[in-house]
């Protein structure tokens, strides 16, 4: 009989949580062996019962997935993990495959495909829909936003004007204006309308909400 895969779940949904516990341990080759509603505390658990594979979602409260699967990197280096969230920016999926995600699953998969994603994470293999390899891609080929920049390209989303920016950074409207006309090469657009809505789609900038 073969061994099962130990699984974690880590979600801030409780009927997420224990809906993948019931799914997941219909297979049987999988065990859910803990779960967490937050980074922080998955963190905690997860050294103590060293699953073979996390499931984790990307945006929960206290600490995001990104933050939480580059710190268990750390803690536990032989820990595979698989991203199963709603979004799938092209921010959301780069971040998560650089801290460490071998798959990235959308909560609109079937079940099939989530457990084909585990088993190919357990054998260390990667997983990762042809679309969504497709944003990865497109995301690695495009030259990245400077810190500087992201900070500009999010006050313009915000709707503030060069001269606000520059008070708002303390930096001369001439430099403001540089980064805009850079921000906007790099993410092949021609106005500052396009600029936002592409940097929405790219998850580069979040609308606050209100």
């Amino acid at each position: 009989m073969r061994k099962a895969i130990r699984i974690f779940i880590v979600d801030d949904h409780a009927v997420v949580r224990l809906g993948l516990k019931t799914m997941l341990e219909s297979e049987p080759d999988m065990k859910v062996v803990g779960m967490a509603a937050s980074g922080k505390d998955a963190l905690e658990a997860i050294p103590l019962v060293l699953p073979d594979v996390v499931l984790a979602d990307l945006r929960m409260r206290e600490m995001n997935g990104e933050a939480m699967l580059l710190e268990l990197r750390h803690l536990c280096p032989n820990v595979r993990s698989v991203v199963l969230t709603t979004y799938h920016s092209d921010e959301d999926v780069f971040g998560a495959v650089k801290a460490g995600a071998m798959a990235y699953i959308l909560k609109s998969s079937s079940l099939e495909q989530v457990t084909e994603a585990i088993r190919k994470v357990y054998a260390g293999e990667r997983w990762i829909p042809a679309h969504i390899a497709q944003q990865l891609a497109q995301r690695l080929s495009r030259a990245p936003l400077s810190t500087r920049e992201l900070e500009i390209l999010q006050l313009v989303a915000r709707g503030m004007k060069n001269h606000e920016i520059a008070e708002e950074l303390s930096i001369s409207e001439n430099t403001v204006r540089n980064h805009v006309v850079s921000v906007l090469e790099k993410l092949g657009v021609r106005d500052r309308s396009e600029a936002i809505a592409v940097a929405l789609q790219q998850g580069l900038v979040r609308m606050e909400e209100g």
